[in-house]
C-alpha cells in the first residue's frame, strides 16, 4: 500500500481554521487512512490505491476539511481556455496513441510541494498507470517551452539531454544505460520508432513513458507548469490528468486548457458525472433510518455534491474520484460523512449457527488427503490463455469458450480443464527443488446450450523417477480415504499424455477423468526438462451433485 508523509505545520495550514494536531490525528482514520508512523513533527499514513487523490497532503487536507465541516461539497475545477496546443502525428498510433495535458500558472513551489507532486506522480505511475505502461506523466517548466508542441515518433538515434544529465544521449543509450531506461524501456518493445514530444523550435520536451528532457526541469523558481499525460487508453489519460489537475488546484495554481488535435486525440474532458442514489438502499445497507436531507449532507461532507429529489439523491462525482463506480460506492461515502463512530452495533434478532455445506465439506476432505500425501495446493485463475490451455497441450480446441471484452490480452478464454494450469505453474517454479507435487480443486467450464460449471480435482508430480503407477496410487488413496470409493483405469489415448502411459479413470462404471504421464512434447512446450505425471477427475456428480 502506498504511503504519504504529512508534516503537521503544513497540513494544519492546508486544512485551515486553526485545526489542532490532535484533531487531525483523530480524524485521519475516518477518511480511510491507516497511520504507519507518528513523530512530533510528522505522521506517515497508508492510503488505498483506489484513492489516488490522497497521494498528496493537498488531497488529504481536502478530505479532512469535509469531515471536519470546514468545507462541504465538490471542489470546483475551474479551467480557463488557454492558447496552448499539442498536435498529434499519426505515427504514434502504433506505439502510444493518446496524449492530453493542462497548463498550471502562477503557483508557488517549495521543496515540500515539489516532493509531494513527485510522490503523486510516481504513485499514479504505479497505480492507474500500471507502472507507466498504461499511462505516464510529464511535469515541465512551462516557461522553457515554445508552443505548439508536436507529439510524434523518432528513430532510436534521436539525441537529447535527458533529465539529471549534462550530455546528449541517443534514445538507445537512454534505454540501455540509465536506470529509468532499463526499468521501463521494455514498455516500448522493439519498435523502430519511439514516441517523443517536441516544441515548436525542435527541442525535445519528453521521451514518454521513460524520461523528460533536462531542459524543462522544475525547481523552486518555477512559477508555471505544463502537465502532459501519454497513454495507451484515453480514459486512463484523462483520469490521471484529472487527479493531477485537482491537486494543482488545491496548490493554488490557475489552470488553463491545452488543445489536443490529430490522430483521434481530442482536448481532454474533465467534467463531473451524476449517479442516482436511493434512500432505501442507504438505510438497508447501513441499518439506519436516515432521510434524504441527512444523506445529502453526509455526501457533501465526503466532498461530493448531492441534491435530494424525493426518495432519491442526485450525486455529482468529480472526475478525479476514479474509485466511485455506482450507488454502493456512494453508500460508503454516506457512512464516512455521517460518521463511522455514529454507527451503533446491534445484536441480530435471531442467532443462527453457520455450518459448511456438503460441497465445502467434500472439498475440505479432498484437500486434507492430498496435503497428507505431500501435495501443495494451488489456486489458478478460471480465465486462462489459449496458448497454455490448448496450443501447448495439443488439446481439442473445438469447444473453446471465449470471453467478450476481456480486460486481459492474454487471458481470454474460460478453462475446461485444470491440468494445463498446473503444468504452467510448474514452469514458473523451475527455480525450486524437485520433487514438486501440486494439486488444485476448482471450477471448469463447458458449453452445450449454455455454459456449464463443474468442479474438478487435478494433480501433477514432477521428478526424475515419476511414473504412471505413482500418480495412480495417489488417485486411489484420495478416493478411498476421502470417500470410500474405488477406481479402475482403462488404457486410452490423449494428446496431452504419452502413448501407452495414459488411461481413463472409471468409478462405478462411469468415466470420470484421465491419468497418465505427460508427453515429452508437451513438457518441452512449457520449457520444462523433467518428467511429469498427473491426473484430473470430475468431482461434480461423483462426490456431490
Amino acid at each position: 500500500m502506498p504511503v504519504v508523509t504529512l508534516y503537521f505545520n503544513r497540513l494544519q495550514k492546508l486544512v485551515g481554521k486553526k485545526t489542532s494536531k490532535e484533531k487531525i490525528i483523530l480524524t485521519l482514520p475516518f477518511i480511510g487512512l491507516d497511520i504507519e508512523e507518528q513523530t512530533q513533527d510528522h505522521i506517515s499514513v497508508e492510503y488505498s490505491p483506489n484513492r489516488p487523490d490522497y497521494s498528496t497532503d493537498y488531497g488529504i487536507a481536502s478530505g479532512l476539511q469535509g469531515l471536519l465541516g470546514i468545507k462541504r461539497g465538490m471542489p470546483r475545477l475551474k479551467i480557463t481556455k488557454g492558447k496552448y496546443a499539442i498536435n498529434v502525428d499519426s505515427s504514434v498510433r502504433k506505439v502510444r496513441p493518446f496524449i492530453t495535458g493542462i497548463v498550471a500558472k502562477n503557483g508557488k513551489l517549495d521543496n515540500e510541494t515539489i516532493s509531494q507532486i513527485i510522490t503523486m506522480q510516481e504513485d499514479l505511475h504505479n497505480g492507474i498507470g500500471r507502472k507507466r505502461k498504461k499511462a505516464s506523466i510529464g511535469i515541465h517548466d512551462l516557461d522553457k517551452i515554445s508552443f505548439p508542441l508536436t507529439y510524434t515518433t523518432v528513430n532510436r538515434n534521436h539525441r537529447f539531454v535527458p533529465l539529471a544529465s549534462s550530455s546528449e544521449m541517443t534514445v538507445t543509450e537512454i534505454i540501455e544505460k540509465t536506470d529509468v531506461g532499463q526499468k521501463y524501456g521494455n514498455i516500448l518493445g522493439n519498435t523502430a520508432r519511439v514516441p517523443i514530444i517536441l516544441d515548436s523550435t525542435g527541442n525535445t520536451i519528453s521521451f514518454p513513458p521513460i524520461i523528460n528532457s533536462t531542459l524543462t526541469t522544475i525547481s523552486e523558481k518555477t512559477k508555471n507548469l505544463l502537465i502532459e499525460v501519454t497513454a495507451i487508453n484515453k480514459n486512463a489519460a484523462e483520469d490521471t490528468l484529472a487527479i493531477v489537475s485537482n491537486t494543482l488546484r488545491e496548490a493554488n495554481f490557475n489552470l488553463f486548457s491545452v488543445k489536443i488535435s490529430g490522430a483521434n486525440n481530442s482536448t481532454p474532458s474533465l467534467n463531473s458525472r451524476n449517479i442516482v442514489l436511493e434512500v432505501d438502499l442507504v438505510n438497508k445497507i447501513l441499518g439506519l433510518d436516515l432521510n434524504s436531507t441527512i444523506i445529502a449532507s453526509s455526501l457533501r461532507k465526503s466532498r461530493l455534491d448531492a441534491n435530494p429529489k424525493g426518495n432519491k439523491i442526485i450525486c455529482t462525482i468529480p472526475r478525479y474520484r476514479t474509485d466511485i463506480f455506482g450507488p454502493m460506492d456512494l453508500v460508503e461515502e454516506v457512512a464516512l460523512g455521517y460518521g463511522i463512530e455514529n454507527l451503533e452495533p446491534t445484536v441480530p434478532q435471531s442467532i443462527l449457527a453457520g455450518q459448511k455445506n456438503k460441497i465445502t465439506t467434500a472439498l475440505d476432505s479432498t484437500s486434507s488427503v492430498m496435503v497428507g500425501l505431500g501435495y501443495l495446493e494451488v489456486m489458478n485463475f478460471g480465465l486462462v490463455s489459449k496458448q497454455i490451455q490448448y496450443d501447448f497441450t495439443k488439446r481439442d480446441q473445438s469447444k473453446i469458450i471465449s470471453v467478450v471484452d476481456s480486460k486481459s490480452q492474454e487471458r481470454t478464454i474460460l478453462r475446461d480443464a485444470i491440468l494445463p494450469g498446473l503444468i504452467d505453474t510448474l514452469s514458473r517454479n523451475i527455480h525450486e527443488p524437485y520433487p514438486q507435487k501440486l494439486f488444485e480443486t476448482g471450477t471448469v467450464f463447458s458449453k452445450t446450450h449454455e455454459v456449464q460449471e463443474e468442479t474438478h480435482l487435478a494433480c501433477v508430480c514432477a521428478h526424475n523417477d515419476v511414473s504412471f503407477s505413482e500418480v495412480k496410487s495417489v488417485l486411489q488413496a484420495v478416493l478411498k480415504m476421502g470417500f470410500g470409493m474405488n477406481c479402475i483405469t482403462v488404457m486410452s489415448l490423449d494428446p496431452m499424455f504419452s502413448v501407452g502411459r495414459t488411461a481413463e479413470v472409471h468409478v462405478n462404471n462411469r468415466t470420470v477423468g484421465v491419468i497418465g504421464e505427460i508427453s515429452p512434447e508437451v513438457i518441452e512446450n512449457f520449457k520444462l526438462r523433467i518428467p511429469i505425471a498427473g491426473f484430473e477427475i470430475k468431482l461434480t456428480g461423483l462426490i456431490f451433485d
